[in-house]
């Protein structure tokens, strides 16, 4: 609590903040009717127009007697609309921390708050790696408040609900989450939100990343993706209508949508941008070469083991050309290489892009080829799994059907048939033991099988209107 002398008041918040050594939290003392007052700010992190405004207001302020305790002050002489009254230290830091600038004066018992936050950002534009061929083009940024008024641009429903709550203990960081509270799961939500206060962690220093597996404190041995991440504000708000939970953290791009089953994973926006037919047909397609690329290599590979048992219609895939260098390395060296590529044009220089680009394709074209590192079949099933990986646009999926093709190749080749089957075998057990942060199984609605809820997932239905 804060004291009666203001004085000491003063000094306390001074020292707690150690204004003296950051030269980014400044400490302006100033009078207001003749009594001593200090806003504590950090610079760079206010509205500098709107802090002119109320200095301004402050110094032609005239009546003392307004001045007798902060709730009075602010009913009678604070012309700004974001402000709280706040009588804990701590929490006066806290809020001088996160950007909102707090205000002591003589007489006062209590802190007065002012949100006059503003961060730099980038400007809303449609994320790079969630387009759409239709439908809105804004994307979300890294300002959590920005990112939640996108979603509630969407909803104008007093039933949709944005919960603030603030995790690290040296981070702070700030966390919404939003849901429908006529839709929601109700003890879904309680159990995420008593988990996420609950947590003892020191910082979120890799943001959404560091606060889903503080949440899921199993074992990430299994590779598929426990979440779904989406930088697109209608896709957020959809699936708040739906009834899920969407989870907001500040400083990523990026909402985190609850619960994710490997089938929600799959789904893109552009399934409803189109119509009916036109949006079952994408969503179907994008099923089918999913699992073409897990599974067309190791098939290659099992034929070219068992050339007597191929029928005579696709005999075709039997014609490689001499190699010292075994099939199944091939697919794994190339498989690696892709993976440099790719990692190489991330970290190079836009201006040098097209060239790692061009260097790549002449890596793994006919020059390859000639000198008998690859054989031709090879090259072309290893450009085919790598472009059907981008058919859908979650990263994480990606790396695990990835791995999931290297576990069933390297079950072909050790095993045979046999090694095959016990291959497809453990991919499926991987599916089925996995579960999301609902605790809701992760094949839902395939297990547990709902006809109804299955039909919905594969195909795309009309939208009620309800």
């Amino acid at each position: 609590m804060f004291s009666s002398s203001y004085e000491n008041n003063r000094l306390n918040l001074a020292r707690l903040l150690r204004c003296d050594d950051c030269f980014d939290i400044i400490e302006r003392n100033i009078v207001i009717s003749g009594k001593k007052a200090v806003i504590f700010y950090i610079n760079g992190l206010i509205k500098d127009d709107i802090m002119e405004k109320l200095m301004e207001f402050f110094y032609n302020h005239t009546r003392p007697e307004y001045l007798r305790s902060a709730e009075e002050f602010c009913r009678h002489c604070v012309p700004y609309v974001e402000i709280s009254v706040v009588d804990e230290p701590d929490t006066v830091v806290k809020n001088v921390l996160s950007g909102i600038p707090c205000l002591i004066a003589e007489g006062f018992s209590a802190a007065i708050a002012f949100d006059m936050r503003t961060y730099p950002q980038r400007s809303t534009s449609e994320p790079e790696d969630d387009k759409v061929l239709r439908g809105s083009k804004d994307g979300f940024v890294e300002t959590v408040i920005f990112n939640s008024a996108l979603i509630r641009r969407r909803i104008r429903s007093c039933h949709f609900i944005t919960k603030a709550m603030t995790v690290g203990r040296e981070s702070k960081s700030d966390i919404i989450i939003c849901y429908m509270d006529n839709k929601v799961d109700h003890s879904l939500l309680h159990n995420i939100t008593d988990r996420i206060k609950n947590l003892d962690i020191a910082n979120l220093s890799m943001n959404q990343q560091s606060l889903i597996e503080a949440l899921y404190q199993k074992k990430w041995l299994n590779p598929f993706p426990k979440i779904k991440y989406t930088e697109r504000p209608d896709v957020a708000a959809a699936v708040c209508l739906k009834g899920n939970i969407v989870i907001l953290v500040d400083n990523s791009p990026s909402a985190l949508l609850i619960p994710t089953s490997i089938f929600d994973v799959l789904e893109e926006a552009d399934d409803y941008y189109f119509p009916p037919i036109t949006g079952t047909y994408i969503r179907v397609t994008r099923y089918l070469i999913t699992i073409a690329s897990v599974l067309l290599t190791p098939l290659w590979l099992l034929c070219l083991q068992n050339p007597e048992h191929v029928p005579a219609v696709f005999r075709f895939v039997l014609n490689v050309e001499p190699t010292s260098l075994p099939i199944f390395w091939q697919l794994i060296i190339m498989e690696l290489c892709i993976d440099g590529l790719r990692l190489a044009a991330l970290h190079t220089p836009s201006s040098l892009t097209s060239a790692i680009g061009i260097i790549g394709a002449i890596a793994f074209s006919q020059f390859a080829v000639d000198a008998g590192w690859f054989t031709t079949a090879s090259t072309l099933y290893v450009a085919f799994v790598t472009i059907a990986n981008y058919s859908q646009p979650n990263y994480e999926l990606g790396f695990s059907l990835k791995y999931a093709r290297f576990i069933l190749l390297t079950a072909t080749y050790l095993g045979n048939l046999i090694g095959f089957l016990l291959g497809l075998l453990l991919l499926f057990l991987l599916l089925a033991t996995n579960k999301t942060i609902s605790g809701k199984s992760y094949l839902y609605p395939l297990i547990p099988f709902k006809p109804q809820e299955l039909k919905k997932k594969l195909t795309r239905t009309r939208m009620k209107q309800h």
